[in-house]
C-alpha cells in the first residue's frame, strides 16, 4: 500500500515537471500560440508572482505590458485573465454558450461536496438552468414589488440604528442587508446585529474565503493527487476536506430546516422556500427537488447580502470623502421628495442625481473586482492567441471601471458622469453591464439589488450627514481608502461622523 501511494506521488511529480517544462507537449504545437504572460517557475508557475493584496491592479499593469489577454499559470492550471471591454464582450458575452462554465475545483467542490452550489456548478449539469428559472422567477420584477414592504421596514430600523449607534455603522448595515435576505429566503426575522442565522451566513463567507484562496491546494493543480491516502505525506487535505465538509453541511441545513419545521406548523412567513416547498397540487417535493430548493435559497443570501454591505459601506466611505456629492444628492432629494416623509421606489425616476452616485459607487469600488471565473468548455482562438479547453478565465472588472477610453479621469469619483443626457441615455458606459457578471452567468438578483441600493442609499441621504471624523483637535482626519483581497471585496475598517440631519428629526423620521 505505502509502496503504491509512494509511485503515485513520484509519477505526479515527474508528470508535473514534464507538463510545466514542456507546456504544450500534449497540446497543438502548430495552432496559435498561448497567451503572452509573466515567465513562469518551473514548478510553481507564476504563484510567486500573483500579488496576495488587490491582484486586479497588478494585473491591469501587466496587461499594458503583455497585451489586454494574458496567461498566468498556478501549477498546473492555466488562467486567462481579460482587462478590456472588448475582449470581455467578445468571449464572456458572445461566446457565453462555451465561457460559462466554472473551473473543476478539486478541493472545494469535488472533495468537500460543494459542485452543486448555484455559484459552483457546471453550466452543463441540468440542475444549471433550474437554479436559474427559479431565481429568475424569486426575484422578478413582479416579486420585487411583493419585497418594497421589507426593504422599507428594515430600512427604518437601519436608520434607528445609524441614529443611536452611528459608530457601528458597518454592522448595521450587514444587519439590515442579512434581515431582507433571510426573510425573502427562509421568512426569518432578524432582531438583533448578533443574530444566530446571521452568524451563520458570515461563517460561511470564512470558510469560503479561507479555501478557495489561488494555489492552496495542489490538489486543484494535480487532481490525481486526490488518491493519494490521508494517512500518506502530503494528504492531510482529506481530513481538512471532511472538516470543512461538515461544517458547510451545518450551515446549509439549520435555515432550511428551520423553514420546513414552520412549514408544517402553519406559522411560516411567506419566503423563497415556501413558494416551492409548497406545491399548487399539494403533493411534497422530491427529495432532488427539495435539494434544489434548499441550493437556490442558501444562494441568496451568498450573492445578495455580503454584496451589498460592501456597496453600502462604500457609500459611507466616499460620502465622508465627498462632500460635494453628498449635498447635491441631499439638495435633489429635498427638493423632490421634501422631508416630510422618506423616499421610496416610485421616486427613483425623479432622482436622476442619487441614480447617477449610486452607479459611480458601483464603477469606483466594483464589490468583486475579479468577478468569479469562468472556464472554457472547449478549445477557442481568440484575437490570435489559443485558449486552451479547461482554462479559467477572470475578467478584471476592476480594470474595466478604470479604462479610461471609456470612463475619462476614471480614478476620480464623479456621479454627474452618469447622468442622463437630454434624450435619456447615458454618455458613458453603464457599469451595470459589467459588475454583476456576465452572459448566462449574469446575477439573476441584479434588479433586485438596485432596488433595494436605491430605498437604503435614498433614505441614508435624506436623513444624516456623512463626514470625516475629527482628532482631538477638531481637525478633519482623511480615512484611508484601502478594500479587502477577498471575492467580493470591502473597505478596510474606517471611520466617519453620522450626525442625524435636523430636519429629519424634526419630521419624525426616525419615529417607529
Amino acid at each position: 500500500m505505502a509502496a503504491t501511494a509512494f509511485l503515485l506521488v513520484v509519477s505526479v511529480i515527474a508528470l508535473s515537471v514534464i507538463t510545466l517544462v514542456f507546456p504544450d507537449l500534449f497540446g497543438n504545437l502548430t495552432g496559435p500560440p498561448l497567451p503572452p504572460g509573466p515567465r513562469p517557475k518551473l514548478l510553481a508557475g507564476n504563484v510567486h508572482q500573483v500579488p496576495r493584496v488587490e491582484p486586479w491592479k497588478t494585473y491591469a499593469d501587466w496587461a499594458k505590458k503583455y497585451g489586454q489577454i494574458f496567461l498566468l499559470r498556478v501549477f498546473g492550471q492555466k488562467i486567462i485573465v481579460l482587462n478590456s471591454h472588448s475582449a470581455v464582450a467578445d468571449l464572456l458575452e458572445s461566446r457565453s454558450s462555451i465561457y460559462s462554465d466554472r473551473p473543476r475545483v478539486w478541493m472545494y467542490k469535488e472533495l468537500i461536496g460543494r459542485k452543486l452550489a448555484v455559484f459552483s456548478i457546471s453550466s452543463e449539469n441540468p440542475r444549471f438552468r433550474i437554479y436559474r428559472k427559479l431565481l429568475k422567477s424569486g426575484l422578478s420584477s413582479r416579486a420585487n414589488q411583493e419585497y418594497l414592504p421589507l426593504l422599507y421596514r428594515e430600512t427604518k430600523t437601519l436608520l434607528r440604528n445609524l441614529k443611536e449607534y452611528p459608530d457601528q455603522f458597518i454592522s448595521h448595515a450587514r444587519r439590515n442587508a442579512a434581515a431582507i435576505i433571510l426573510e425573502i429566503a427562509y421568512g426569518w426575522q432578524v432582531n438583533s446585529n448578533d443574530d444566530y442565522f446571521v452568524s451563520l451566513m458570515e461563517e460561511s463567507f470564512k470558510l469560503h474565503a479561507e479555501i478557495v484562496r489561488p494555489g492552496r491546494w495542489l490538489v486543484d493543480a494535480y487532481p490525481i493527487l486526490r488518491f493519494v491516502p490521508s494517512w500518506f505525506p502530503g494528504g492531510g487535505f482529506h481530513k481538512q476536506a471532511e472538516i470543512y465538509r461538515g461544517q458547510f453541511a451545518r450551515i446549509d441545513q439549520i435555515p432550511h430546516a428551520w423553514a420546513k419545521e414552520q412549514l408544517h406548523s402553519g406559522t411560516y412567513t411567506p419566503s423563497f422556500t415556501s413558494r416551492y416547498m409548497l406545491k399548487e397540487d399539494g403533493s411534497a417535493p422530491s427529495d432532488e427537488e427539495e435539494d434544489i430548493i434548499k441550493w437556490t435559497s442558501s444562494a441568496l443570501y451568498v450573492g445578495g447580502a455580503d454584496t451589498t454591505v460592501s456597496v453600502l459601506t462604500s457609500f459611507f466611505l466616499l460620502m465622508a470623502l465627498h462632500p460635494e456629492s453628498q449635498k447635491r444628492a441631499q439638495d435633489e432629494i429635498q427638493r423632490v421628495v421634501g422631508m416630510s416623509r422618506l423616499p421610496t421606489a416610485d421616486d427613483s425616476d425623479r432622482l436622476p442625481y442619487v441614480r447617477a452616485l449610486i452607479l459611480e459607487i458601483l464603477r469606483w469600488c466594483p464589490v468583486a473586482p475579479l468577478g468569479l471565473p469562468h472556464s472554457v468548455t472547449r478549445d477557442d482562438v481568440y484575437d490570435g492567441y489559443r485558449i486552451p479547453k479547461g482554462a479559467t478565465v477572470y475578467a478584471n472588472i476592476w480594470a474595466l471601471s478604470r479604462d479610461p477610453e471609456v470612463y475619462p479621469n476614471p480614478s476620480t469619483f464623479d456621479p454627474e458622469r452618469f447622468l442622463p443626457a437630454p434624450n435619456g441615455t447615458l454618455t458613458q458606459m453603464d457599469p451595470r453591464k459589467f459588475v454583476f457578471g456576465f452572459g448566462a452567468r449574469v446575477c439573476p438578483g441584479a434588479q433586485f439589488a438596485e432596488l433595494s441600493l436605491f430605498v437604503s442609499i435614498a433614505r441614508i441621504l435624506g436623513t444624516f450627514d456623512v463626514a470625516k471624523p475629527v482628532d482631538e483637535h477638531g481637525r478633519e482626519v482623511e480615512p484611508k481608502v484601502e478594500f479587502t483581497t477577498t471575492v467580493t471585496s470591502h473597505p478596510k475598517p474606517f471611520e466617519c461622523r453620522i450626525t442625524p440631519r435636523a430636519q429629519a428629526s424634526e419630521q419624525g423620521v426616525f419615529d417607529e
